[in-house]
């Protein structure tokens, strides 16, 4: 039981998790595309790691210091960024991080995340960006619609499991569990049906068996579970197409 505490703390509390399943899902579309670049890896799991460092502290007395970290983890993207591909894909990369920070900021009178209903598209929205964008030459049309639909998806469980504490209006507190549940399979199923059309063959099944075990996630989704169903459960859901094509290559 404390391995299970310190793993949380550690690893899922720190952000560390979140970051490295929203990596994965990026490497994923990356080697469908044969654009796989390590440096390229680093400063998105650097991006998202300090992104999400910055959203969970900014309003703590750790902030300085994460402030201190971000600024050098920006240097350090920027740094990789230019030194291995062009000042284009700087550019988009501030214009993603700029989004980010859109999204909760405490300086902001009004972000993203008080506005109802916004949030769960916004996380889509910023994500597929990193996947149809960041990494590819031109803007991928079909790898930004699986990517928007599929992440959106798995936002709403999280509205599920905070429907009780959250401020502002979500899908939950809106038209109920089972309806957010059934948006979420349906967003699910349009990003697979899109999967099967425009990505090669053994990256389309990695994905649509990733699909059935996020059908499962979600359908068991209920306030009351633990944390650790959502921030391990739910947010391994998007690091199984990566899982999934490896093993499909390698076994």
């Amino acid at each position: 039981m404390n391995f299970l505490k310190v793993l949380k703390k550690s690893v899922i509390d720190s952000q560390l998790y979140v970051s490295l399943t929203g990596t994965l899902f990026s490497v994923f579309f990356m080697l469908e595309q044969n654009t796989f670049r390590y440096p390229t890896v680093f400063f998105i799991f650097i991006t998202y790691f300090s992104g999400y460092l910055y959203t969970k502290y900014q309003k703590t007395r750790h902030f300085s210091k994460i402030l201190i970290l971000n600024v050098v983890a920006g240097i350090i993207c920027a740094f990789l960024i230019i030194h291995n591909h062009n000042e284009i894909r700087l550019f988009k990369w501030l214009i993603i991080v700029v989004l980010g920070l859109l999204y909760n900021s405490f300086f902001l009178e009004t972000y993203i995340r008080k506005v109802p209903l916004l949030k769960v598209f916004y996380v889509g929205l910023v994500w597929a960006l990193m996947n149809c964008w960041l990494t590819l030459a031109e803007f991928d049309f079909p790898i930004f619609f699986i990517s928007f639909f599929y992440i959106t998806a798995l936002v709403l469980p999280f509205d599920i499991r905070d429907m009780n504490v959250d401020t502002v209006k979500t899908f939950p507190t809106i038209i109920g569990v089972q309806n957010t549940k059934y948006l979420a399979y349906i967003l699910v199923l349009i990003s697979s049906m899109l999967s099967v059309f425009y990505l090669d063959s053994p990256y389309a099944i990695a994905f649509f068996l990733s699909a059935i075990i996020t059908y499962m996630m979600i359908y068991f989704s209920e306030n009351k579970r633990s944390d650790a169903y959502f921030s391990f459960g739910v947010e391994t859901c998007s690091a199984l197409p990566f899982l999934f094509s490896v093993i499909m290559k390698y076994f």
